[in-house]
């Protein structure tokens, strides 16, 4: 379904990210034009330095704050899918205040925006985070209640709300998808998250400090994200309007401990230290049967298969030391 993008183009806010870059080259695959709007703000517009020979692609450097920004970025687009965002607990936390102007107040001045733009479509990729602390033994489903356990998952909540509203009556069909804890190579890679953290620093140092080890956690390959993006926006609009769709695979549930010993099976003489009391204290298990059910989405991707490519990638020197502060949201540089 996600295949047949000919003749569309669509506007990617935060195309240049860790999920966006690798969405903007499936979507040029699969024949659309493509707009990017990105601020670089992590230095990060290496990414698509492969893809800026295509005619097909326009790259706009911008603020999604700047509605004037977003307005010439969305000239002829019929789908915006909203990536952009101060990503992650940490930074959130780090900046506060910037991460409630990008996250929920400018994303929702976008959405505003929309139907007098003529934008026919509007994917919001929200988080799985926002489910929080959840009953380890059932499955939190799109009518769950949300637990957001940090401003990340706060900010991601209020966008959701804002889409929400009125989203059966708006012309522009609004869809939010809740995303499972990504993971997978990237041409924007990080290594701020648990399984390429994890596998990468076994495969480096051979020492590894892990909090709560028990912890449960959904993960999902950038590439079946960006899948999940397509998929909705080429659905037939009845089937996702107003609609909230977790993103991932059941399958796909781990505690961190799991994942350790996942990376262990392909090294040798690791020490990993657990410890009790982070200060991250979510844990869920999460349903992702409607998904498929409604729109027939199924990952392509495992953890499994994932980390012994990233650990012989790793060993192999694909990833350079000296650029480490590319490999993660840790300093926003060009927003104030």
């Amino acid at each position: 379904m996600e295949t047949d993008f000919a003749g569309r183009r669509v506007l990617v806010v935060g195309g240049a990210g860790y999920v966006g870059s690798v969405l903007v080259a499936r979507l040029l695959d699969a024949g659309a034009h493509v707009n990017v709007l990105d601020q670089l703000v992590y230095d990060n517009g290496f990414s698509l330095q492969h893809l800026l020979d295509d005619p097909r692609l326009t790259l706009m450097r911008g603020d999604l704050r700047d509605t004037r920004a977003v307005a010439k970025a969305a000239v002829g687009c019929d789908s915006v899918a909203l990536l952009a965002a101060l990503v992650g607990d940490p930074i959130c936390k780090r900046y506060p205040e910037l991460a409630r102007q990008v996250n929920a107040e400018g994303a929702a001045r976008i959405l505003d925006s929309l139907d007098s733009l003529g934008v026919e479509r509007f994917v919001f990729t929200s988080t799985c985070s926002n489910y929080g602390i959840h009953e380890s033994t059932s499955l939190a489903d799109e009518e769950s209640d949300l637990n957001p356990q940090s401003l990340y998952a706060e900010t991601k909540i209020d966008m959701e709300r804002h889409i929400l509203t009125g989203a059966r009556s708006a012309d522009c069909v609004r869809t939010v998808l809740r995303i499972a804890t990504a993971y997978g190579l990237s041409p924007r890679m990080r290594f701020d998250l648990t399984v390429s953290q994890f596998a990468r620093e076994l495969a480096t140092t051979a020492e590894l400090l892990v909090y709560d080890a028990e912890t449960w956690r959904p993960y999902c390959h950038v590439r079946d994200i960006a899948k999940a993006v397509m998929t909705v926006l080429a659905a037939r609009p009845d089937a996702v309007r107003g609609e909230v769709f977790n993103v991932g695979d059941e399958a796909q549930q781990f505690t961190k401990r799991m994942i350790v010993e996942e990376a262990q099976k392909h090294l040798s003489g690791t020490s990993v230290e657990f410890r009790e009391g982070d200060t991250d204290p979510r844990n869920y298990r999460v349903a992702f049967g409607k998904i498929a059910d409604r729109l027939g989405f199924r990952v392509d991707h495992t953890v499994q298969d994932y980390v012994p490519a990233l650990i012989s990638a790793v060993q192999a020197g694909v990833f350079c030391a000296a650029d480490e502060k590319h490999y993660g949201n840790y300093e926003v540089r060009h927003l104030s």
